[in-house]
């Protein structure tokens, strides 16, 4: 049974950082390409990055280029995503899995809530 584990959400003043850990089971984790969602209140779910089943290449939405660093460790079967200089729109419930054609692979875990305000 696929599982997806979010963690590390909180509430940040603007310009802070956060750490989102997805902890992942149930299935053959390193050789899927991995993805970043979030969903704001009241909108759809977006994507917000990606990154190769080896970790050798990533994609960011324009939104977050070169705030966000996403990244992962295969041998923990843990997804990862560094949030720096934290804005109020970048607050939402962040989730993490697996891109399939615009879709994606698994069902969603419960997400981590990220809240950006002073």
């Amino acid at each position: 049974q696929v599982q997806f584990v979010e963690s590390g959400g909180g509430l940040v003043q603007p310009g802070g950082s956060l750490r989102l850990s997805c902890a992942a089971s149930g299935f053959a984790f390193s050789t899927y390409g991995m993805s970043w969602y979030r969903q704001a209140p009241g909108k759809e779910r977006e994507y917000v990055a990606g990154i190769t089943s080896t970790g050798g290449g990533t994609n960011y939405a324009d939104s977050v280029q070169s705030r966000f660093i996403i990244s992962r460790d295969n041998a923990k079967n843990t997804l990862y995503l560094q949030m720096n200089s934290l804005k109020p729109d970048d607050t939402a419930v962040y989730y993490c899995n697996a891109p399939r054609g615009g879709r994606v692979q698994f069902s969603w875990g419960q997400g981590t809530q990220v809240t950006v305000s002073s």
